[in-house]
Parts: structure tokens; sequence; C-alpha cells
């Protein structure tokens, strides 16, 4: 005697939420990673907004700074970050080139951003 039956037995049901499962946790795991990876992109950005930032001040003031290695800090987004700057001269006497790298206050040891610029002598 043979019955017929619809639906699903209790092992189809199983495996199916099994599946289900995997890729749940697939998702939430890319979904975490993405969320991470996005505060790292924030902090670049804010980063290289620094940067800009020690590059238009030093142009909009027509500075001629002195060679050598600068530091200092800034905040940006309500973030603190801590910035060097390097002020190297160049073939041509008219012209120094600096260079501007950024880091994070908590992680000194990465630079987060790196922006290159030159700065032309004023005129007397």
């Amino acid at each position: 005697m043979t019955r017929d039956r619809a639906g699903f037995t209790l092992v189809e049901v199983l495996v199916a939420l099994a599946v289900l499962s995997f890729a749940l946790i697939a998702a939430l795991r890319a979904g975490s990673i993405s969320v991470a990876n996005s505060g790292e992109i924030r902090d670049r950005l804010l980063a290289g907004w620094v940067a800009q930032n020690r590059l238009a001040e030093h142009r909009a003031r027509r500075d001629w700074v002195p060679v050598g290695v600068y530091q200092g800090e800034a905040m940006e987004a309500g973030k603190s970050f801590r910035w060097e700057e390097k002020v190297v001269s160049t073939q041509n006497t008219q012209f120094l080139r600096v260079e501007v790298r950024v880091f994070a206050a908590d992680r000194p040891d990465t630079a987060l951003g790196v922006m290159s610029g030159f700065l032309v002598k004023p005129a007397p």
C-alpha cells in the first residue's frame, strides 16, 4: 500500500535550514567586514583632508619655511590626527618641496595619508 503525500520530509526541511543558515552567516560576515573597512576608509579620507589643509595653509600664507621636519596635531571631524611635514630644497631655488604625512593619534606608526606639494618663493 503506497500513500501519496504532498510536502517535504523532515530531512529535506533540515537540509534547507542548514543551507539557509550558512548563507546568512556568510552575509553577516561580509557585512561586518564592510563596516570595519568603512571606518578605515573614513580615517584615510579625513587624513587626506588634513594633509590638503596643511599645504593650502602654506600657499595661502605664502610661507617660505626653512628646510627641515615639522610636526603638529590637527582635528578633523572630531578626530585627532598627528601630521609631519618634511620640507626639502629643490634644484630650483625658487621652489621648496613639502611632503605631509598624517597619522591617527592612536596609531602613530602607520601613515593614513601622504601628500606632496611645492611652495613658491614669494616675490620681494
